[in-house]
């Protein structure tokens, strides 16, 4: 009796294995290949294991790994400003540990997570704690453990997440402002249903403070999105929360046209979302649509260009205090100018650059994308890469 072979699984095999032969190859060049292991990260499936997320993480983000901190002493949480907080916010995130766990793993665990976020605030005085931090930093404590986590969260504290960590709210706001641009740009009637219902956009603020990790209960998807955001430019997960309202458009449509019914459906993100295929349209969002396009709608109400993530020369700027948790109600109705009307805003320039993605494969799966976000990666801070592999 012949043994029928199933085309689609030998093809995911051989891909997985083709995958994990140019990681390895990227990572055993002298400097190591850092513009590959971003490939590898943005197309589909990720960096496949945390034993790869472990070597490669820190070349995505530039950390040397030859020398990791040493276990902080107890002096660290004696009178310290931030520790009643960090505590409080730790006790209750049971639920982004393994279940199963046993209670003493997860209780050292537990203890590694407050000794990482102190660490960070003591090395770094111009950072401020929000809630929400605590959700990152877990993610990367289970997937390369304690000491290597502090430096990278070290790291991606002082770049990616610096705005969050600024004394205001004023340059989250900022970031939460490219999210309607976007989908007015894609979907002009959902756009328009959006601003009627003056639903805003803080139902996206957790999403974008925790990188997602707050939000969804599969640790999975919560690192295959690590995966991608560490390999992109720092406002990819703005682009991604765009792809998921784009994605659900029947229901909000659906709903009734009030912030009440869109708030309360947004809000709570679907656990069965299509993820790789919305990686996919969210990097072919960031090609068609660039920041740099972006940003005359999202600054009406922001000095865009006094920002970091417009800008990124500012990452290092000095600050005193972060308030994520302060509700961002202010419409962003009132800073779209009327006079610029949807055609206006669709007609040639989308025109150009759907003929230009036509060109380019379209498809981060397909690596074409994948180059224009990777290219945008390396050049907002090619000097941290020099520093680390001359």
């Amino acid at each position: 009796m012949s043994v029928r072979t199933e085309p689609g699984r030998h093809g995911s095999e051989f891909r997985r294995r083709r995958k994990l032969y140019d990681i390895q190859k990227a990572l055993s060049k002298d400097p190591p290949d850092v513009a590959t292991l971003r490939r590898m990260a943005i197309s589909e499936g990720g960096l496949l294991t945390d034993e790869i997320r472990c070597q490669v993480w820190p070349r995505l983000l530039n950390v040397s790994t030859e020398q990791l901190p040493p276990p902080p002493g107890p002096e660290l949480r004696v009178n310290n400003k931030d520790y009643e907080q960090v505590l409080l916010d730790v006790r209750r995130s049971l639920r982004r540990f393994p279940p199963g766990m046993p209670l003493k793993e997860r209780e050292d665990l537990q203890e590694q997570l407050i000794d990482i976020i102190l660490q960070v605030l003591a090395r770094n005085s111009q950072l401020h704690y929000y809630q929400g931090y605590h959700d990152i930093v877990v993610t990367f404590l289970l997937v390369v453990g304690g000491p290597l986590a502090t430096l990278l969260v070290d790291k991606l504290s002082t770049h990616h997440l610096r705005d969050f960590m600024d004394p205001s709210m004023d340059n989250t706001k900022h970031i939460l402002n490219y999210l309607m641009p976007i989908i007015e740009l894609v979907n002009p009637a959902l756009y328009d249903f959006m601003v009627r219902a003056e639903v805003g956009t803080i139902f996206a603020l957790s999403w974008l403070i925790t990188w997602f990790g707050h939000v969804l209960s599969d640790f999975r998807h919560v690192v295959r999105l690590y995966d991608f955001f560490l390999a992109c430019h720092p406002l990819m997960p703005i682009y991604f929360a765009a792809v998921i309202v784009l994605h659900r458009e029947a229901e909000v449509m659906d709903c009734e046209c009030d912030m009440a019914s869109v708030h309360h459906l947004l809000s709570k993100i679907p656990q069965d979302l299509p993820y790789e295929t919305l990686i996919s349209k969210a990097g072919d969002l960031f090609v068609q649509f660039p920041p740099s396009e972006l940003s005359r709608e999202a600054a009406q109400q922001h000095q865009a260009e006094r920002t970091a993530v417009s800008t990124f020369k500012d990452f290092e700027l000095a600050s005193t205090q972060q308030r994520p948790d302060m509700v961002l109600r202010r419409r962003f109705r009132d800073s779209i100018h009327p006079e610029h009307g949807n055609k206006a805003v669709l007609t040639k320039p989308r025109t150009n650059r759907l003929v230009k993605l036509a060109v380019m494969g379209l498809t981060v799966a397909l690596g074409a994308a994948a180059l224009a976000v990777v290219k945008s990666a390396l050049e907002w801070a090619p000097k941290f890469e020099l520093q680390i592999f001359p």
